[in-house]
């Protein structure tokens, strides 16, 4: 089977082009890159010759409204057009999940325009509506970055893994057209958080490069304006933030949010000059906080081995020494 994967040599594409090789289709890439352009047409006629099933993962240049509406309303008319002359019979189509309860949003109305323009063609279709993807989460923290602010909406997210979505899509195309939507999401529900791991100004920036940009009291200023319950994470250090007269200061901080503290050990060997904090003393922090009116879960180290919950840490920048980004300053529950 001759599948055309449009934007086939980016982040989903180069995926879902893979996968269908190794099911044995002859899959083809399409970008400008390749000498397929959606906008102008140049190209399609041609990569389209022969065609079963052609798979739509492009996206915008540009997310500004205009151009992302005229992106998306351009390009699917091009390539339904193309499709149709070609004797395509099944067009496959990513999405995001939401996109109809969004029309705030200039990009999600730019989807709702395309998703109606393959709805109405005369090709078989199947749209694949996906959540947020995982390797997106620096893009969207940067997004919402304004100056020195960065405004997150405290509610619940349910990412997915660009691996994953590259797997279903893949599996659509190979199959009967549903002339419908399929969705994919994640399966944990998640609620971004504050990396904090020092309660103090001073320490936080010795562990924190991000406190210089984002100082720990207007953050907490911040946070107190948050209408849900924010979570904090918290690495334990050996000899570092663990004594109980930091957890003091933690729990002067918590408390009136009405916070959820989560506590997390320091990965072995993640951080050269640090040591993981005792488990009896770990143990000993996480009852300092309950027992001063604190919520904490002291966890396992869950994501850990890949250091997700101490990426924050000076130690791990090393003699990289790269920039931090707003990004960085928020992990997930």
């Amino acid at each position: 089977m001759k599948i055309v994967v449009i934007g086939g040599t980016g982040l989903i594409g180069s995926k879902v082009v893979s996968k269908l090789r190794e099911q044995g289709n002859e899959a083809v890439p399409a970008a400008p890159n390749t000498g397929v352009n959606t906008l102008t047409g140049e190209g399609l006629a041609e990569v389209l010759k022969g065609a079963d099933v052609v798979v739509d993962v492009s996206n915008s240049p540009s997310f500004e409204d205009a151009a992302v509406l005229n992106f998306f309303t351009t390009s699917t008319t091009n390539l339904l057009q193309a499709e149709a002359a070609a004797g395509v019979r099944h067009h496959v189509a990513l999405s995001v999940v939401g996109t109809d309860r969004l029309s705030e949003s200039g990009y999600m109305r730019a989807k709702v325009a395309q998703e109606k323009l393959i709805e109405q063609s005369s090709i078989p279709y199947s749209i694949v509506h996906a959540t947020q993807f995982f390797e997106f989460m620096k893009g969207i923290a940067d997004g919402a970055t304004v100056g020195d602010t960065v405004r997150l909406a405290p509610v619940l997210i349910q990412p997915t893994a660009a691996e994953d979505v590259a797997t279903e899509v893949a599996k659509v195309a190979v199959g009967a057209p549903v002339n419908g939507i399929v969705e994919v999401s994640g399966p944990e529900q998640f609620r971004l958080a504050l990396s904090l791991h020092a309660p103090v100004p001073g320490l936080r920036r010795e562990l924190m490069p991000i406190e210089k940009k984002y100082a720990l009291p207007e953050v907490m200023k911040a946070l107190a304006q948050f209408k849900r319950r924010v979570t904090l994470e918290y690495v334990l250090i050996g000899g570092v933030n663990d004594s109980l007269e930091t957890a003091d200061h933690l729990a002067k901080l918590a408390r009136p949010l009405g916070a959820l503290v989560n506590l997390l050990p320091l990965h072995p060997g993640g951080a050269p000059d640090l040591a993981p904090s005792p488990h009896a003393q770990m143990l000993a922090f996480e009852r300092r906080l309950k027992r001063l009116g604190v919520a904490a879960v002291l966890r396992r180290s869950r994501g850990l081995d890949i250091s997700a919950a101490c990426g924050q840490l000076r130690v791990e920048l090393g003699p990289r020494r790269r920039k931090v980004g707003a990004e960085e300053h928020a992990g997930v529950e």
